[in-house]
């Protein structure tokens, strides 16, 4: 297909798609003429990806990097996960204590080796900025963050696709990007509910 039919079948206008090309996130078509290229079903796919990430709030430069996984994907599972998040998270500067987020790791039965440095700086760094504003999470509350969001990453992981390499690329760097979005939007209405069951049943 013309890029003209690129965009109608992806719905990404065309002047977008051009930019996708010279940033070379999107592969070049096949060529037909010193003009004019051929595109085919992989760059309607890659575009989804693309516009999905873009969505969600990634910057092009945490796009970039997720197309550098999905093109050549680690061979380690444990590395193709690490390099999935890390695609998406972004680089927390500065010197930071990791104590607390190091206690927070352990609690749900891990370690600072079994993670990437920038996620736990990013633990760390939540951490610090609930310090700065002098919010305390109630420990009965941080409880649960702790046992739900392991039993999350376990559901997560043991549904990692088998297929192929591809498929799990795609679940776990799009798993990761675009569901932190539908976890904050559900814990929302979560609160909501339970918001709603204690007042009417107050009432």
């Amino acid at each position: 297909m013309r890029i003209s039919e690129l965009s109608a079948t992806s719905g990404v206008p065309v002047a977008t798609i051009k930019y996708y090309l010279r940033e070379r996130l999107l592969p070049e078509g096949e060529r037909t003429s010193p003009t004019q290229a051929s595109y085919g079903a992989s760059h309607v796919q890659r575009l989804g990806v693309i516009r999905a990430l873009v969505d969600a709030g990634v910057g092009i430069a945490g796009v970039r990097k997720v197309i550098g996984v999905l093109e050549e994907p680690p061979e380690n599972p444990y590395d193709l996960l690490g390099a999935a998040n890390a695609a998406v998270t972004p680089v927390v500067d500065g010197d930071l204590d990791l104590t607390a987020a190091t206690a927070l790791l352990e609690r749900m039965g891990g370690s600072p080796v079994d993670c990437f440095p920038d996620q736990l700086r990013a633990v760390a760094q939540a951490l610090a900025t609930l310090d700065r504003a002098g919010f305390t999470v109630p420990p009965s509350v941080m409880d649960s963050y702790v046992t739900y969001l392991a039993a999350i990453g376990e559901a997560e992981l043991a549904a990692t696709p088998e297929t192929s390499m591809d498929d799990a690329v795609r679940y776990v760097v799009l798993g990761t990007a675009l569901v932190e979005p539908l976890i904050l939007a559900l814990r929302r209405v979560g609160e909501q509910i339970a918001a709603s069951r204690r007042f009417s049943a107050e009432g």
